[in-house]
């Protein structure tokens, strides 16, 4: 069964930064795209941003020049460093990847369970 573990979330003042981490773990043979969405109470969960496993990489408006997305596709991993957090920032952060179980298998989407960022002013 394939997870993707989630760490990395917490409290932090506004300026401050924060890197999140999302492990896939189980039978995987490859993984494509994964990404970091997020979802702040009352709104819709949004795309933060994504990596292909070629490393090229798109950013919400909201978070260029702040974040950065990379992975480590030797370990299934894919990161986020957020930098000069700001309060808007505050949401459940999701890790997203498409991946195939088997050669054979089409591609799927998985999901992480969610860890909270929390930036105060």
């Amino acid at each position: 069964q394939v997870q993707l573990v989630e760490s990395g979330g917490g409290l932090v003042q506004a300026g401050g930064s924060l890197r999140l981490s999302c492990a896939a773990t189980g039978r995987i043979f490859s993984i494509n795209r994964m990404g970091w969405y997020r979802q702040a109470p009352g709104k819709q969960r949004e795309l933060v941003a994504g990596i292909t496993s070629g490393g090229s990489s798109n950013y919400a408006d909201s978070v260029k020049d702040r974040f950065t997305i990379s992975r480590d596709n030797a370990k299934n991993t894919v990161y986020l460093q957020m930098n000069s957090l700001k309060p808007e920032d505050t949401a459940v952060y999701y890790c997203n990847a498409q991946l195939n179980r088997l050669f054979s298998d089409p591609l799927s989407v998985y999901w992480g369970q969610g860890t909270a960022v929390t930036v105060s002013s």
